[in-house]
C-alpha cells in the first residue's frame, strides 16, 4: 500500500512539473496587438515599452533589472524577463515568429547556453538574448538601441 501511494505522489509530482513546462509555440499564432491597443493579446502576450516586441504571456518582467531611455526622437533600453522551466527553444521560435509579424528583419541567430537573436528595422536594432540559468531558471532580456542617422 505504501509502495502504491508512492508511486502515486510521483506521478502527480511528474505531471505537475510537465504542465509548468508550458511552451510558448501554442501562443505562435496568436494575433499581436496593434501599437494602439498595446495592451493584451489572445493568450496573455502583451506589448510592454516597445510597441513592436510582443512578449510572451507567460514570461514575468523584471522592473529592477530594465531601463527604458525616450527622447521625443527614439527609444532604447532593456526589458528583463524571467520564468522558471521554461523552454528556451519555444521562446527562440516565438520571438522569431512575432518580431518578423511586427515588421522586424532577422539579422542572425546563436543558438547555445544562452541564444541570441539580432532583429533590425530602419531605424533600431533589437537583441534577445534568452538564458538558461540555474535550477532550470529561463532569462529573457530585449535590448532596443537607435541606429545612427544616415549621411547622403
Amino acid at each position: 500500500m505504501r509502495r502504491k501511494t508512492i508511486a502515486l505522489l510521483g506521478i502527480i509530482l511528474i505531471g505537475s512539473l510537465w504542465m509548468a513546462c508550458s511552451s510558448t509555440v501554442s501562443e505562435k499564432r496568436g494575433e499581436p496587438g496593434t501599437a494602439e491597443e498595446k495592451g493584451s493579446t489572445p493568450y496573455g502576450s502583451k506589448y510592454y515599452s516597445f510597441e513592436d516586441i510582443l512578449i510572451p504571456g507567460e514570461l514575468n518582467y523584471q522592473p529592477n533589472k530594465s531601463a527604458i531611455y525616450e527622447t521625443s526622437k527614439f527609444k532604447m533600453g532593456w526589458m528583463v524577463f524571467s520564468k522558471w522551466r521554461l523552454d528556451p527553444n519555444s521562446l527562440i521560435e516565438f520571438f522569431t515568429y512575432h518580431m518578423q509579424r511586427d515588421n522586424w528583419k532577422l539579422v542572425n541567430t546563436f543558438r547555445g547556453k544562452e541564444s541570441f537573436l539580432n532583429f533590425s528595422k530602419p531605424d533600431k536594432t533589437c537583441r534577445i538574448k534568452i538564458s538558461e540559468k540555474r535550477l532550470g531558471k529561463t532569462e529573457v532580456e530585449i535590448r532596443v538601441d537607435p541606429l545612427g542617422e544616415k549621411k547622403m
